[in-house]
């Protein structure tokens, strides 16, 4: 165990001063291991941070093609061949957390969806100098089984923490029982604050809820939906939902029913924002992926490499449009 003072000094050596691992372990008299596992130390204890400063736009070919097909800006998570599910959340996680700390910036309001995607990204960010910072809470996450709060408060507050950011809760459901009592909170002067603050949102950050595969979505997992529900999704052809709003994969979602009890902004509502970022990884979530980038919510793509490739394989042998 070194103290922070000796680790700060070794690693500014290294990293600043551009000191090969050997001449920092002469200046000290110690082994170059030894380095080696005082700047792993300095890592951990947060005296080094490394960040990744992503392309504006990416050059390669799946990010070209994801422009070209639906007018998107693609950014590749680079994965291993063989990775499962938990290696490309936490590949499109780190890639999405430096994507925020680069265009997060001071008078920013900075609009979350709840979910196991956005909550893995909060926990990838390190904390930042922006100031005068809003992190607003997109939709509701309270249901029949839970408050919510052990959902969307860790997520929200990370967000808040790393951005310096005064934090908008939004109390509310996931999923209202009534249409009509959507509408009338809606009309409440305490909601009507946060929905102010949501509809000046210009940066959004959501992913794709999958109805379907190993990592189901929260949307499914905690009650929030009823077996009626359920029932009316399948049959209603729904291949997830963002920000708990349900879509088809051609992109539709107008006229599906639960969508009207739904607490968080449609496609539309998420298209009037300036930059939406959209998370995603997992073959499970071909379709839903689809269903988003067809209803024109997304600007920017964060995506694992064979996610990708699944996405475009799959429109290469379905051809570019579903049928409504």
């Amino acid at each position: 165990m070194h103290d922070d003072s000796l680790l700060y000094q070794a690693a500014e050596l290294y990293f600043v001063q551009d000191m090969t691992m050997g001449a920092v372990a002469d200046r000290f008299g110690v082994s170059r291991s030894t380095v080696s596992r005082m700047l792993t130390e300095a890592k951990n204890r947060g005296i080094v941070r490394i960040s990744l400063r992503p392309p504006e736009h990416p050059p390669d070919r799946l990010s070209r093609r994801f422009h070209e097909m639906f007018g998107v800006t693609a950014h590749i998570a680079g994965t291993h061949r063989a990775s499962h599910n938990g290696p490309r959340l936490e590949a499109v996680s780190r890639y999405a957390a430096n994507l925020l700390t680069e265009w997060v910036e001071d008078g920013s309001i900075l609009g979350v969806a709840w979910g196991t995607t956005t909550s893995t990204i909060a926990a990838h960010l390190g904390q930042t100098s922006a100031q005068d910072v809003t992190v607003v809470q997109l939709n509701g996450a309270a249901g029949p089984r839970t408050t919510g709060a052990g959902t969307s408060t860790p997520l929200l507050s990370s967000m808040a923490r790393a951005f310096n950011a005064e934090l908008y809760p939004f109390p509310t459901p996931a999923f209202f029982d009534l249409e009509e009592t959507r509408t009338l909170l809606w009309k409440e002067s305490s909601v009507r604050r946060i929905l102010a603050v949501r509809s000046a949102v210009d940066l959004a950050m959501f992913s794709v809820g999958a109805f379907h595969g190993p990592v189901l979505s929260q949307v499914y997992t905690e009650g929030h939906l009823s077996q009626a529900a359920l029932r009316s999704l399948n049959e209603n052809r729904v291949v997830g939902d963002m920000c708990t709003v349900f879509i088809r994969e051609d992109g539709s979602y107008s006229d599906i029913d639960v969508n009207r009890r739904a607490s968080g902004p449609t496609p539309s509502d998420l298209a009037r924002i300036p930059r939406r970022l959209c998370v995603v990884s997992g073959r499970h979530k071909v379709r839903g992926i689809l269903g988003a980038l067809r209803s024109g919510a997304v600007t920017d793509l964060v995506i694992d490499d064979l996610t990708a490739k699944d996405v475009l394989d799959h429109v290469d042998s379905h051809g570019p449009t579903v049928p409504v």
